[in-house]
């Protein structure tokens, strides 16, 4: 679909539903600084370069990812829960003060379509494996701190019982927004973002990020490489919002 079939099918929609890391921001990396810091503060010699962080974002969740890595240590002493809820708690500090020093802006495009909407009086929601204080922490940065008066719901992979690509966050946000699938879009980065909206029935623009670009996006409505695409809209659309 070209840009400007893409826009059509944004504008037509009663709610936008975002993913957070790769979609609203190119977060990823911080979170993988974030994560070898935590190993570090442990007294764990594990890194995790960018070739094997690629290859863990397959598994969904923070502490998730720390739990399989772990398995594939073989050598390695176990980790409890504990153990790995403290070295959660180090990274989601560490990359709070990451966002902060303002070094991951939004991608190109993020602003003008959440402005867009609003003038537009669609409804804004979040549907994210990440947890809420990631998604506070970069988007209080990003768009200040009454940021979250303009979504009408928030559902982060902590409120629901299985993390994308289970359907479960969508089904939450539609139950949330009392809305069909088909009134809403998901903007999604990921193979795993795409199932999981796909699966709620929901239909899917993809934005490719740094880390999924090569995902299988077959089913997707859209794939754009960036959501600065829509500009193509007409430009009545983009006016700023009524006081």
């Amino acid at each position: 679909m070209a840009p400007s079939g893409a826009a059509e099918l944004i504008r037509n929609a009663v709610a936008l539903i975002f993913d957070v890391d790769g979609t609203l921001a190119e977060t990823e990396e911080l979170h993988r600084r974030a994560f070898n810091h935590a190993f570090a503060r442990h007294g764990l010699d594990w890194h995790w370069d960018r070739v094997a962080y690629k290859d863990l974002l397959r598994v969904t969740g923070g502490k998730e990812r720390i739990r399989a890595f772990h398995t594939r240590q073989w050598i390695a002493p176990p980790l409890s829960d504990a153990d790995i809820a403290v070295l959660h708690r180090i990274k989601t500090a560490h990359y709070a003060e990451l966002v902060e020093t303002g070094c991951c802006a939004l991608r190109p495009g993020v602003t003008e379509l959440l402005i867009a909407a609003k003038a537009r009086g669609q409804r804004l929601a979040i549907a994210t494996t990440t947890s809420h204080g990631n998604i506070g922490a970069l988007l209080s940065r990003a768009l200040g701190t009454r940021w979250a008066a303009d979504f009408d719901a928030i559902v982060a992979g902590d409120d629901v019982r299985h993390k994308k690509p289970a359907p479960d966050v969508y089904l939450e946000v539609l139950a949330r927004l009392k809305l069909a699938p088909s009134d809403c879009v998901a903007i999604e980065d990921s193979a795993n973002g795409l199932i999981a909206a796909s699966r709620a029935d929901i239909p899917v623009l993809i934005t490719r990020s740094l880390y999924f670009r090569d995902d299988d996006f077959s089913a997707a409505r859209v794939v754009l490489d960036d959501l600065s695409e829509l500009a193509a809209e007409p430009k009545t659309a983009k006016q700023p919002h009524a006081q």
